[in-house]
């Protein structure tokens, strides 16, 4: 994640941090380089005449299939759960009730209700596969879809191509990556990380205000790091971390005092009415920032709804702490998934530009039809629901069909590959586009044979 600010302990032998290095130089690394571009242009890795952008909202902990999207209104109580089904604006769509502003929206929506894989049931595993398209294996990192467009296409307007907000996933149990990183492309294509809080008053981005918020012993530092790297040309050579430093050292600074880039982020220009629709909450101002961001050239946002699953409130209901209690879904996550989402579509739809952007809503798995002896529901990769909308999606389609008790795919069954590879499809990208992995080894965007979700197109 690019930051300018951040303190690790990592010495070189001289006192300076490793990660000066990296975090001087790193925070404009916004692209491939104009060369490379065009020479992934004319192979045919990307459409230049499809220019589409994606918000992709994840909703760490898996929200349950049977108390949002795939309702089972006619099984046992202790199936069914505590919500009921509420009609929508699509005869032939029926949602939770936890849902009134997104029910007005479904014909600009479609639900997959049939996602599924058959890995360790665990929240690290589902964030791998549904942000890459794979599980990682052998020590292997894959780049999340984002950073994949921006290595691809670049950046537009100066603007990172990839904006996580409004921190990456932590912690969820499994101790692995999330994938929410460029994996074996290298840091230089990693999300630009937002790493503030967009609900609270005066918020600001730190790592986009202007050179003087720097004192001036971090920039003679920052110089003294700069002159280390052009008095030792073997070191600039050897050392990645240094090369960075040296490619976009500029760059940074340039976006730093980017006058474009701050505006871009300040969410107080947009109307008081506006920011209370979306939710004066870290979810409904991301998606509202998002929307903002693409609208200026950002190409890729990612909104993590929460950050763990641990002592806080989140989709993650087993019932019990440090877990969250299934009525938090009609007390506080299902309203706020309700205005954030249900207000990022309409004010797309009004701007002309639900087209043009993908929305992605998804969680990294379902949960067990029957309620656990806590009053909660656990972990259940067997099935789950996710919701996509613009960018070359119809609108009001159901794919998928699961059986009675919403357990297991009776209709078609599928992955979180194709998910991805609908995702790259939508965004204007070759799924055969070869990847150069380590040791230049050719990775496909997503598996050989895995097709999008063709219903949806």
């Amino acid at each position: 994640m690019f930051r300018i600010d951040a303190n690790k302990p990592v010495q070189f032998c001289d006192g300076l941090s490793r990660r000066d290095f990296l975090h001087a130089g790193a925070l404009a690394a916004m692209g491939l380089t104009l060369p490379g571009f065009l020479g992934l242009k004319s192979a045919g890795a990307v459409s230049p005449d499809k220019d589409m952008n994606c918000i992709f909202l994840f909703l760490v902990g898996g929200p349950s299939q049977l108390d949002t999207f795939d309702m089972k209104p006619d099984a046992p109580a202790e199936i069914r759960g505590p919500y009921k089904p509420i009609p929508t604006n699509n005869p032939d769509i029926q949602i939770s009730e936890i849902f009134p502003n997104l029910a007005k929206h479904a014909d600009k929506f479609s639900i997959v209700r049939t996602l599924h894989h058959k890995a360790a049931g665990v929240h690290d595993t589902g964030h791998q596969m549904m942000q890459t398209g794979r599980l990682f294996q052998n020590g292997m990192e894959h780049p999340h879809a984002g950073c994949v467009l921006g290595y691809l296409r670049g950046s537009r307007n100066s603007l990172p191509p990839h904006v996580m907000m409004p921190r990456p996933i932590g912690p969820t149990g499994g101790n692995m990556p999330h994938g929410q990183t460029a994996g074996f492309l290298g840091k230089s294509f990693d999300p630009f990380l937002l790493n503030a809080e967009p609900d609270q008053p005066g918020f600001e981005v730190p790592d986009l205000l202007p050179p003087d918020y720097i004192s001036s012993a971090r920039i003679d530092r920052r110089r003294k790091l700069r002159e280390i790297v052009d008095q030792s040309v073997a070191q600039l050579e050897a050392n990645p971390d240094a090369r960075l430093l040296d490619e976009n050292f500029q760059q940074a600074y340039t976006l730093m005092s980017s006058e474009t880039a701050r505006e871009a982020f300040d969410l107080a220009q947009e109307p008081d009415v506006l920011r209370q629709a979306y939710g004066m909450n870290k979810f409904g101002q991301s998606c509202l920032l998002s929307r903002r961001l693409i609208e200026r050239g950002v190409r890729f946002c990612t909104v993590n709804m929460f950050e763990t699953v641990f002592n806080e409130i989140t989709w993650d209901i087993h019932g019990s702490a440090p877990f969250s209690p299934i009525e938090c879904y009609s007390d506080l996550v299902g309203p706020m998934l309700d205005h954030g989402l249900g207000t990022l579509l309409e004010d797309l739809k009004q701007r002309g530009m639900l087209e043009s952007t993908l929305i992605v809503a998804m969680g990294e798995f379902g949960r067990t039809p029957k309620i656990n002896p806590a009053g909660g529901r656990d972990h259940w990769p067997q099935v789950w629901s996710i919701l996509m909308a613009g960018g070359g999606i119809q609108g009001g389609r159901v794919v998928g069909k699961t059986d009675d008790i919403g357990a297991f795919p009776v209709e078609r069954p599928t992955t979180p590959a194709e998910v991805v590879a609908t995702v790259y499809h939508c965004l204007g990208i070759d799924i055969e586009t070869e990847l150069p992995g380590p040791g230049k080894r050719p990775i496909p965007v997503v598996d050989y044979g895995v097709k999008p979700i063709e219903e949806l197109l």
